[in-house]
């Protein structure tokens, strides 16, 4: 206890004069992960080599540099030193995140997919790795992994509504409408100002052969983003399936337009579920906080791009770092 309490104490202190020279593999590796947290990557990288220099099977910096590496857009080296440092320290969790998140930016979303499974198993509750696990599943076609995965983030961030979204169209993928609609009705009941989960949920709704409900959802997405194509699509549709004869035999629409809200969101088009008309996005973060997802309406996309993580690695990696080389000494 007196040894973590001694060096608290000596991280505070390095931290709070960051002009001290560093002397040492340790004080290199502090210096490195204060770069980093403030975003300064390139500088994390020059001190992270420094510190390996000092010595060169220092886990803890190879796991850093990684992830700096992974932030300067470097994912390939990024995956190389990962493996090194997992090789000296398998259940470094910095390593893990880093390698998973290297591997999901080459677009390598099997062995991304199974690397978070890896890292999952030391650090379970790291919402943003769960998502872009989930962003992988979709990417290879396997839906209900892919819902599984966006599951956890909700479990964590029950009010994030991209991460609801993205929930509801795995499942409208994998055909599973009743649970897309549960998801739907989650995120819709986060935020009623979001016209690409309006329209998502009208298509699951449309699934379920339940037409009016349906068009009351094209109609909100409508009355958030008049020109959204695809809801109106989708309301011009399902409009058509419900006209009816009347008794003299004219045509009479069962259309009720409804006008919500001023927030203005525009859809992604894909080709997801039967007329599916919107992305499943990603969080890829490599925070190994888990923080990162950001509780905001669907995002305007025309391409999936991820989002990039947060600079800030915490104390408690250094700390983390620094406990591992006293167990080393």
């Amino acid at each position: 206890m007196r040894k973590k309490v001694l060096i608290l104490v000596l991280l505070v202190t390095i931290l709070a004069i960051p002009a001290v020279h560093a002397e040492d593999a340790v004080e290199w590796y502090i210096k490195a992960q204060a770069s980093a947290s403030s975003g300064n990557f390139a500088d994390a990288v020059t001190y992270y080599n420094n510190a390996l220099a000092l010595d060169k099977n220092y886990a803890s910096a190879m796991a850093g540099k990684a992830a700096a590496l992974n932030q300067l857009g470097r994912y390939t080296e990024a995956v190389t030193l990962s493996d090194n440092a997992l090789a000296i320290r398998s259940a470094d969790p910095v390593a893990l995140n880093a390698r998973a998140f290297g591997l999901f930016k080459l677009q390598q979303y099997d062995a991304a997919a199974a690397a978070y499974d890896k890292l999952f198993a030391v650090q379970p509750n790291n919402r943003d790795a769960f998502c872009n696990q989930g962003y992988a599943y979709v990417q290879l076609n396997e839906s209900r992994q892919a819902a599984a995965a966006y599951g956890h983030c909700t479990a964590m961030d029950p009010l994030n509504i991209d991460a609801w979204n993205n929930e509801g169209l795995a499942y409208l993928q994998a055909g599973d409408y009743a649970s897309a609609l549960d998801a739907f009705d989650k995120a819709t009941s986060v935020s009623v100002k979001n016209a690409t989960v309006w329209n998502n949920k009208g298509l699951a709704y449309e699934a379920l052969g339940k037409p009016q409900d349906a068009l009351t959802c094209f109609n909100k997405a409508l009355g958030i983003d008049p020109n959204f194509a695809d809801a109106q699509k989708n309301k011009d549709d399902v409009t058509g399936k419900l006209q009816v004869y009347n008794i003299s035999g004219t045509i009479t629409p069962t259309v009720t337009i409804s006008r919500i809200g001023t927030f203005y969101t525009t859809p992604t088009p894909s080709g997801t579920g039967t007329t599916v008309t919107a992305a499943i996005e990603p969080a890829a973060s490599q925070s190994t906080s888990g923080s990162g997802v950001k509780t905001t309406p669907v995002a305007k996309r025309t391409t999936y791009s991820p989002v990039s993580p947060g600079p800030v690695f915490g104390a408690l990696a250094v700390v983390a770092g620094l406990l591992g080389t006293l167990r080393k000494d």
